[in-house]
């Protein structure tokens, strides 16, 4: 491959974080695009889940396409209440519109709870689905630091790697 034509990857990092809901305007929890089903649920314009939030970010960073608010903000009544896996879609679609494709994604939130381990493999699935990109979900905790470990809300850091599509030849 002649040096002109290399293939620079290009990363990005997104960071997602939301407070619980009040617990007099409960909503259920949206974590790693799955529904965690007697959990207190996180406040947001979607569906809250920093992980899908994040990961979408991310992607936006990498291809220096803006990021979550420029693309589906509190200015979008279309996307309240979204689910997180259709705004990580949508944003796939708009990296890959602009002429990148996506290497993959790698997300850490910081929690008390859920216990995520248990559904790791779904979470990562579902996540992959929705960016048709491999995506890989940590957890940890922050030793009762801080607003995630005073029960407060829940944080996500993620990277993406991106890559421009090469350019074919004209026959």
């Amino acid at each position: 491959m002649e040096p002109a034509e290399m293939i620079i990857p290009r990363s990005g990092i997104g960071l997602d974080v939301h407070a619980y809901a009040p617990e007099d305007h409960p909503r259920p929890l949206w974590l790693g695009g799955l529904l965690w089903p007697g959990e207190r649920g996180l406040a947001g314009h979607s569906d809250g889940d920093p992980v899908a939030h994040a990961a979408a970010d991310a992607l936006f960073s990498a291809a220096g396409l803006g990021d979550l608010g420029t693309h589906f903000g509190t200015d979008r009544p279309e996307f309240a209440g979204a689910a997180g896996t259709t705004l990580l879609a949508e944003a796939a679609r708009i990296v890959r519109a602009a002429g990148f494709e996506i290497g993959n994604i790698a997300v850490q939130f910081v929690a008390n709870r859920p216990k995520f381990g248990p559904r790791r493999e779904e979470s990562q699935q579902v996540l992959s689905d929705a960016a048709d990109a491999p995506v890989s979900v940590t957890a940890t905790t922050s030793d009762h630091l801080g607003f995630t470990g005073r029960g407060e809300g829940i944080s996500a850091v993620a990277t993406a790697l991106v890559y421009p599509r090469p350019h074919l030849p004209i026959s």
